[in-house]
């Protein structure tokens, strides 16, 4: 069982930045693949970003790169998303979920994944 935790959310202004963070537990927490995705209003579930165990490849959805980053601290099972410029069409609910063995490389699907957190709240304003 592994449980994630997401805080940092919050309400910020159009070009602003934010950095989510998510806590893992688990002890072979650097096995895990780790992603980012989204719930907007009204609209379903969709991926942001996901990295790898190590850390050394990442692979995001068009929207958001060259904007967001991902990255993960192994040493404090940590994985953070940092959102710079962000706008109005941010504003979600974000989630982090993680990809336990075997890993079948990095991908958009939900169904990569196998435990999600709560998700926190993101919204921008104009």
């Amino acid at each position: 069982q592994v449980q994630l935790v997401e805080s940092g959310g919050g309400l910020v202004q159009a070009g602003d930045s934010l950095r989510l963070s998510c806590a893992a537990s688990g002890r072979t927490f650097r096995n895990y693949a780790m992603g980012w995705f989204r719930r907007a209003p009204g609209k379903e579930r969709e991926f942001v970003a996901s990295i790898t165990g190590s850390g050394d490849n990442t692979y995001y959805t068009d929207s958001v790169k060259g904007r967001f980053t991902i990255s993960r601290d192994n040493a404090k099972n940590m994985v953070y998303l940092q959102m710079n410029s962000l706008n109005i069409e941010d504003t979600a609910v974000y989630y982090c979920a993680a990809d336990l063995p075997p890993f079948y490389g990095l991908g958009s699907s939900e169904r990569l994944f196998d435990y999600w957190g709560q998700g926190t709240q993101v919204t921008v304003s104009s």
